[in-house]
């Protein structure tokens, strides 16, 4: 499977999970995830996967520091219902990362290792995505603000095209290279920017 080469810039992230530690899944419970693992999820790139990638990621760097996140011990939280807009999208990111489930989720092994219901909408108060540590109850309200890395205007222009399949070959790979543009700028450029996700922690 070839993806854009941007997207090995971008910075992945190692958590440990005690499940897969304690079930040999892997070694010490070490798992790797970077932005591929979101693409394959997701099964297709768009700012609403780079920001929930970008959010979560930053997130967990704001509550662990220098510590590894240990994967199903952190809780994840919406403002908006799961029917609304993209918030399903966003937490099927979020989950990916953290082990965070709904009501489908693992019900966990001889009362441990649970990750049912740390995923809830809904949620007042909420800013963007919120992540709590279970063992310490410290949170991060994570605000995406990808208005600040807008897209190139011919977007707007190419897209009724695109969308209902009357775009030349020419229009279709210009629309393409114009939509990757705007997520390499969003997670190579200016993953760092304070102002793309701004993290209020509690």
């Amino acid at each position: 499977m070839q993806f854009p080469d941007f997207y090995h810039q971008i910075a992945p992230i190692s958590l440990r999970d005690p499940l897969a530690e304690l079930l040999g899944a892997a070694v010490g419970g070490v798992i790797r995830y970077d932005f591929t693992d979101a693409v394959k999820l997701a099964g297709h790139a768009c700012p609403t996967v780079a920001g929930a990638w970008l959010a979560t990621v930053r997130g967990l760097r704001a509550l662990y520091g220098d510590e590894m996140p240990v994967r199903g011990d952190i809780s994840v939280a919406l403002h908006e219902n799961v029917e609304d807009g993209v918030a399903g999208v966003i937490a099927s990111i979020a989950t990916l990362l953290t082990g965070a489930a709904g009501a489908g989720g693992f019900k966990g092994l001889g009362g441990r290792f649970g990750r049912r219901q740390l995923l809830n909408f809904g949620i007042a108060g909420v800013g963007g995505i919120r992540l709590t540590r279970r063992d310490n109850g410290r949170s991060a309200d994570c605000i995406v603000q990808l208005q600040r890395v807008p897209g190139d205007p011919r977007l707007g222009e190419l897209l009724p095209a695109v969308v209902q399949g009357i775009a030349t070959p020419q229009q279709a790979a210009l629309f393409a290279a114009l939509w990757q543009d705007r997520l390499r700028r969003i997670l190579v450029d200016h993953a760092e920017h304070p102002e793309l996700v701004d993290i209020r922690l509690a």
